[in-house]
């Protein structure tokens, strides 16, 4: 933006434990934490990808974004049907149903973001189109009292943190640019849009990569609690790694054409299955919540690597 922007201090939606910082990332902690790890391989992903398909279909709840990044391809009216015929789905992903899906501005779609951190993905719709009821139009938002704001949005917890956060964006905008949109996002790479949307307080990388992924369409693969464990569970980055490590790790290993489906997939049986999201050590105690019976997952890799 061109001009300089003030931004008060908020608490971390990603992270709340951890302090924000307005410092711009080093070479440092942008280069490859593990370099030597070589997991996991594009066979891994490919094969998890195709089972988790198989054993659960693919979530109804990120549908709409798929089909959005589909059209983007070169002939979508080919690559969807051969695509998804060959994954043996039954979805209807014609173009005509790619045309009528549902698309939220680059704003709307950050807002709902911050709106679904440490709550459900009820919850988080649900305070959505209460702000949006409410608030019709983002200028109404910007001129609204906090407590006003709070209110609308309370369903989804956090509330008169999440109101401080989208407040302090929408005006910051409004100084640097004197309009509240975010289009100008979409031309952008995928570092300008981490350096700008990373430069607003309380927003974090995890929120930064969902914007990426579902609302700009870009090869990102954001990394929460579920993935973070199933990371950890698979063996795809070493016992040490931390959150950030592990999004700047399979963010390099992950071919860029599997990582929205394979994340949308990872993140889904994260809710569904506790075995994957137990350590090693604890594997076998518990049992997949959906099938009453212990992960296959696991036994898949196994093959794969035997292959």
């Amino acid at each position: 933006m061109a001009k300089t922007r003030k931004r008060k201090q908020l608490h971390h939606l990603d992270n709340p434990s951890e302090p924000s910082s307005s410092k711009p990332p080093t070479a440092a902690s942008i280069a490859e934490p593990f370099p030597s790890y070589l997991r996991p391989t594009p066979e891994e992903c490919v094969a998890v990808r195709d089972h988790l398909l198989q054993l659960d279909g693919f979530p109804e709840e990120f549908s709409r974004y798929r089909k959005q990044r589909r059209l983007l391809e070169p002939n979508p009216s080919i690559s969807l049907r051969e695509s998804d015929r060959k994954r043996g789905e039954s979805e209807d992903l014609g173009v005509d149903n790619v045309e009528s899906a549902e698309k939220l501005s680059v704003l709307d779609g950050l807002v709902s973001t911050v709106l679904s951190q440490n709550t459900t993905d009820v919850n988080s719709k649900r305070a959505f189109a209460s702000l949006k009821a409410d608030f019709p139009t983002w200028e109404e938002v910007l001129a609204a009292e906090p407590k006003l704001i709070e209110d609308a949005i309370r369903c989804g917890g956090l509330a008169p943190t999440k109101a401080a956060c989208i407040k302090n964006i929408l005006s910051c905008l409004m100084e640097g640019t004197g309009i509240l949109c975010l289009e100008y996002l979409r031309d952008l790479s995928i570092e300008g849009v981490k350096a700008e949307l990373s430069s607003f307080k309380g927003i974090g990388p995890k929120t930064v990569a969902c914007v990426l992924m579902f609302h700009l369409q870009q090869d990102d693969f954001p990394v929460d609690t579920h993935i973070f464990q199933i990371a950890k569970t698979l063996g795809w980055v070493p016992e040490e790694a931390d959150t950030k490590k592990t999004y700047l790790h399979l963010n390099r290993r992950i071919p860029n054409k599997l990582k929205f489906d394979l994340n949308c997939l990872l993140f889904n049986h994260g809710k569904i299955c506790r075995s994957c999201g137990l350590r090693k050590s604890k594997l076998g105690k518990k049992e997949c919540r959906k099938k009453q019976q212990p992960c296959s997952l696991l036994n898949i890799l196994l093959i794969e690597s035997n292959q």
